[in-house]
């Protein structure tokens, strides 16, 4: 399984402090595992695909994508709580 991330994503890993893109960081390879480690869920109102990962008040918004038999989970967005779902 492979992590990707959008533009958009690593612009806000880049804007974190070291603490905090440690733990995001360690959030996020715990999506690799089996079952998937953290608190979970499916975005609603939005295609069964979306996903969103917590880590304290940050949320990672991200799915997964099937290319060529191949497993990507792919980031799509890391924010705060308040400012994630806009």
């Amino acid at each position: 399984m492979q992590i990707k991330y959008s533009k958009s994503a690593v612009k806000a890993i880049h804007s974190f402090d070291q603490a905090t893109k440690l733990r995001i960081k360690y959030g996020i390879e715990g999506l690799i595992k089996i079952p998937p480690r953290g608190d979970i869920k499916i975005i609603q109102g939005s295609n069964q695909s979306l996903f969103r990962l917590r880590i304290g008040k940050y949320r990672v918004l991200y799915e997964y994508i099937n290319n060529n038999g191949e497993e990507i989970i792919m980031i799509k967005d890391i924010g705060s709580r308040g400012d994630i779902y806009k």
